[in-house]
């Protein structure tokens, strides 16, 4: 995979109040924090079914997407955005929950299939999979008739602590993220450990 300055940030999850505080939306959480550093507006876009915000990251030109559709028609949102604005799945980063990795670990990861993640499945076939993920670790709750639950209920006050510490963690690495240092990025980012 080329490396390409990350001119695309997606953050995962569902709309709505009732799922705010839930699992399921800490890729939002990672972006609607990032907005907040670098004080972006997310602003109501219904022509790419999101909130769309702009602004400069650490001297780069970054635009910011929260789709409004349910977790797993991300892909009516991303994928008509990146085709009006023409970017490529290089200069993309998509931050998402995975059930697979414990609340407090974070992973930098370029490539790479679905995973079984709903909003990544809505997306691949339509952009492919050369995109960098941020994976924020929420934990499987042991069996998968229990994930839709897991997934759509809060975490306990100590998870989401370590979740809120990995991806202030993530944000402090922003820099090299946006600057094309995405091996650094990685090496850093992936070191953590709550």
């Amino acid at each position: 995979m080329s490396d390409q300055a990350i001119s695309l940030i997606v953050g995962l999850g569902n709309p709505g109040s009732e799922y705010a505080q839930t699992r399921h939306n800490a890729g939002f959480w990672y972006v609607e924090r990032l907005a907040e550093q670098y004080g972006i507006t997310l602003k109501k876009d219904n022509k790419f079914n999101g909130l769309t915000g702009r602004g400069n990251i650490e001297g780069q030109d970054v635009r910011l997407l929260l789709p409004s559709t349910f977790m797993n028609l991300s892909g009516q949102s991303v994928v008509p955005f990146c085709k009006f604005y023409q970017i490529q799945p290089q200069a993309i980063l998509i931050a998402h929950d995975e059930l697979d990795m414990n609340p407090g670990i974070i992973r930098l990861k370029s490539g790479g299939g679905h995973g079984g993640h709903n909003g990544l499945r809505d997306i691949v076939p339509h952009i492919g999979a050369n995109f960098h993920r941020l994976r924020i670790g929420i934990g499987h709750p042991g069996s998968k008739e229990r994930v839709s639950g897991h997934v759509l209920s809060k975490a306990s006050k100590t998870e989401q602590t370590l979740i809120d510490d990995a991806i202030h963690h993530a944000l402090g690495n922003t820099k090299l993220l946006i600057n094309n240092n995405i091996a650094q990025a990685m090496n850093q980012i992936n070191a953590y450990k709550p």
